[in-house]
């Protein structure tokens, strides 16, 4: 969470992406002045794992501070829905360790996918 670039809220995250291989990647919140600029750091995972040529997802860990559990936003929940399947597993962390764990189906029921293009 040290790396992230959260100027303007001052709400720090980290993600990692482990990939059908095993590998990890990482990425952190990067804040825009224009408010939606902005990315969130499952997206910097996400594209860390597809430039290292990985295109499925096995498992999603997120990390944060603050009193509630923090999931990834619904736009999140979509991306990472792009490379894995519904019973990928969603770990939520917070400084003092694991908080959470859910299935993406859990966090986004009948989600749209690439499945549905076919």
């Amino acid at each position: 969470m040290e790396k992230a670039y959260a100027p303007y809220s001052q709400f720090a995250v980290s993600a990692v992406a482990r990939g059908e291989s095993g590998r990890l990647y990482v990425g952190v919140n990067v804040e825009n002045a224009a408010y939606p600029q902005g990315w969130c750091a499952e997206t910097g995972a996400l594209a860390a794992m597809v430039m290292a040529g990985e295109t499925r997802l096995n498992e999603m860990a997120v990390m944060a501070s603050g009193e509630a559990i923090c999931t990834p936003c619904g736009g999140c929940r979509q991306k990472i829905r792009e490379f894995a399947d519904p019973d990928a597993r969603v770990l939520c962390y917070g400084p003092e360790g694991l908080r959470a764990t859910y299935t993406l189906g859990e966090l986004l029921p009948h989600a749209f996918g690439p499945d549905h293009l076919l």
